[in-house]
């Protein structure tokens, strides 16, 4: 229902609380963050395979520490030897302006894996703060004021 109102946030009403709880609870269900991804990376085990759907080239560039190195197209060709079936994905791409995890989800949940997507891909892991790969090395560089909390 469109209701008229000078005001664009209203313009369409909001759902109702429970269309609105299913909306929430499916895009979490689909969806993770980087400082999710972080903390569970921190345990003995996250209880998930990190994959990253770029190509060579930005994989070389850097990349998360621990994750599998998988571009999309090579998931029917190499997907069944680097991932475990019976374990959860998580597909990782450049940033908000990459839809190259949401392809690398869909493709693997078409091939039976469940999968969640890590918004904000490998720019805003690195906007965090948090650790990249460049070859045998890791890299940190201070987080972003504008993305995570400042230490004081």
């Amino acid at each position: 229902m469109t209701t008229t109102t000078a005001n664009p946030v209203l313009a369409v009403p909001p759902a109702a609380p429970d269309q609105a709880a299913a909306w929430f609870a499916a895009k979490l269900a689909a969806q993770t963050d980087v400082a999710d991804v972080r903390a569970a990376l921190l345990l003995a085990d996250p209880g998930f395979t990190l994959v990253d759907s770029r190509s060579l080239a930005a994989w070389r560039q850097g990349h998360i520490p621990g994750a599998v190195h998988l571009p999309t197209a090579m998931i029917p060709v190499r997907g069944h030897r680097l991932l475990d079936p019976h374990r959860p994905v998580v597909t990782y791409c450049w940033g908000p302006g990459c839809d190259g995890a949401t392809r690398a989800a869909l493709a693997l949940a078409r091939r039976g894996y469940l999968v969640k997507e890590m918004i904000g891909g490998i720019e805003y892991w690195i906007r965090e703060g948090f650790p990249v790969q460049v070859g045998d090395e890791i890299h940190e560089r201070p987080a972003d004021p504008l993305t995570a909390p400042a230490a004081r």
